[in-house]
């Protein structure tokens, strides 16, 4: 097989890493990549957005399966083009992919399907609209763009001030672009967050094992949202009780919901979930794997990835060939100086190589290019440091113990990854 992987972050470069491990697998592309890819497969310049580029682009090289990391291509298409040319690809329609496009979709779908969710307060087209409704919502409010905002267009607002400031950074100063020139009102939830996603061929659909992320920049969870500033995946964040509660009452509904509406599902699906005091609740769809949660998830995969992928693109999805392997693992994000605000790219990266040298870790590189034979920073999210353990307190001490040998100015990272599920671990909850 030759492969084709689109996307140049983190979540792509752990996709070309375990889809390289397979015997099958003789030639892998990835566009455009990254400084770290470039190691291990071959990268070729591309426009993740640009659908009619990247149809050329797979004419001229030919994959046998293109595998879709971001948003934006799905959003914008890609699947229905290559679909039309009979290209196996890994990824929703875009009718589908409306489901992370359009937060108001996504929140009538979950309405019409009786499927738990916060309570929406309503959506408006201009910030007028929104600053008057600010009279009649309870706090904390949840406030979220419509469209695609790079992770940055959700506030969890807790007084008037905050949510006006948000209001007129999205509709005023258009500072999340087209995204977010339409908003939604609805309740926060209180609970964990959970990241449960799965993958599915359009009939059969193979949970994978549970990642919870953290999107707030600093530790105990203060400062701005981001992508993502690490994650971890542990079999004890989600007990089989719940996970049957969550098939049962979020995952079936949804897949039957998109059938129902003539929807056909193909590739991952990732449910965001808020654990509250009344059960799991949908805070979110994504149609595609989550960034860094993809990295903390296929660190765990016990199969040949090349063979599953493959097998959902001919629509004949095997569940039980998914095995994982026991344990846990953990991704710590090394970030730009200033993300998720203004930052400078261009700064040499040291280490590497002696974060390589350790045990059960993997480097996973998502902002940064090859310059000469440097390594330097080209994003706000750098490097993801991911290891594996026998415990989830053990693939932390190796994700740390790596990123402590990694070094670039202005770097910072959240020193407390995974530790509300180690210390409820060790609490024996």
């Amino acid at each position: 097989m030759k492969v084709l992987v689109i996307g140049g972050g983190g979540r792509e470069h752990a996709l070309v890493w375990k889809l390289r491990t397979s015997a099958r697998v003789e030639k892998v592309w990835c566009a455009p990549g990254n400084g770290g890819v470039a190691e291990e497969a071959e990268c070729v310049a591309a426009d993740a957005g640009d659908v009619a580029g990247l149809v050329s682009l797979a004419e001229k090289l030919g994959p046998d399966l293109t595998v879709v990391g971001p948003e934006l291509p799905l959003v914008n298409g890609m699947v229905d083009a290559f679909e039309r040319r009979k290209w196996a690809i890994i990824g929703p329609a875009q009718q589908a992919a409306q489901l992370e496009g359009s937060k108001v979709f996504t929140k009538e779908f979950l309405a019409r399907h009786a499927i738990p969710t916060a309570e929406m307060y309503g959506a408006f087209d201009s910030a007028e609209e929104a600053y008057r409704a600010l009279e009649r919502v309870r706090w904390p409010l949840v406030i979220k763009a419509d469209g695609l905002c790079a992770g940055k267009g959700v506030l969890v607002a807790a007084n008037p001030g905050e949510a006006r400031e948000f209001i007129a950074r999205a509709m005023e100063k258009g500072e999340f672009g087209p995204g977010g020139k339409r908003l939604m009102f609805e309740e926060g939830l209180a609970g964990d967050e959970l990241s449960f996603i799965l993958l599915t061929d359009g009939e059969r659909c193979a949970p994978l094992v549970p990642t919870r992320d953290h999107k707030r920049v600093f530790d105990n969870n203060e400062g701005p949202n981001t992508g993502g500033m690490g994650a971890y995946s542990s079999d004890a964040l989600l007990p089989e009780a719940l996970r049957e509660v969550i098939m049962m009452k979020t995952v079936g509904p949804t897949l039957r919901g998109l059938k129902a509406d003539g929807i056909r599902y193909q590739g991952f699906l990732y449910v965001g979930l808020m654990l509250t005091k009344d059960g799991p609740k949908v805070l979110e769809f994504n149609c595609r794997l989550g960034d860094p949660e993809t990295q903390a998830i296929l660190a765990r995969i016990d199969f040949d990835l090349a063979e599953v992928l493959d097998d959902v693109a001919e629509g004949q999805l095997q569940p039980e060939k998914l095995t994982w392997k026991p344990g846990a693992s953990a991704c710590v994000v090394l970030a730009s100086g200033g993300y998720p605000g203004k930052f400078e790219n261009g700064k040499e990266i040291r280490g590497l190589e002696e974060a390589a040298k350790l045990a059960d870790v993997k480097v996973l590189h998502a902002g940064t290019k090859r310059v000469g034979e440097k390594i330097v920073t080209n994003g706000g999210r750098v490097l993801g440091v991911t290891a594996t353990g026998n415990s989830l307190d053990a693939a932390l001490q190796k994700a740390y113990q790596a990123a402590g040998k990694i070094q670039f100015e202005g770097m910072h990272y959240r020193r407390d990854i995974g530790r509300h599920g180690w210390q409820s671990s060790a609490a024996g909850d």
